[in-house]
């Protein structure tokens, strides 16, 4: 059974810091490009951060460059996003989807495989 489960999610301060963790099962985590993507109340669903099926490449959206990072862990089929310095703005729901064709594009559309995301809230 394919599976992509976020956690980590949770309240956290401006300023702060907060590491989100996508587990993977249910198909070769090498096959597949792996990014995070949010969604704010009423809007469409908004890429962040997208990590090539080779780890090798990555890529952010100009909101988040800087302050969050996108990793691996091939050990635990696991992809990270750190998020740092996090502002109000970040508040959203977040995801982990997987993208077979390795496209990196930042758009919903490119992905095929979701989770059921995790909430992030900042605020003080």
């Amino acid at each position: 059974q394919v599976q992509l489960v976020e956690s980590g999610g949770g309240l956290v301060q401006p300023g702060g810091s907060l590491r989100l963790s996508c587990d993977v099962s249910g198909f070769s985590f090498d096959d597949y490009a792996i990014a995070w993507f949010r969604q704010f109340p009423e809007k469409e669903r908004e890429g962040v951060a997208v990590i090539s099926s080779s780890r090798s490449t990555t890529k952010y959206a100009d909101s988040v460059q800087g302050r969050f990072t996108i990793s691996f862990d091939d050990t635990k089929t696991t992809v990270y996003l750190q998020m740092n310095t996090v502002k109000p703005e970040d508040t959203a729901v977040y995801y982990c989807p997987a993208d077979y064709a390795d496209l990196l594009l930042l758009l919903p559309s490119s992905f095929g495989l979701w989770g059921q995301g995790t909430q992030v809230t900042v605020a003080s």
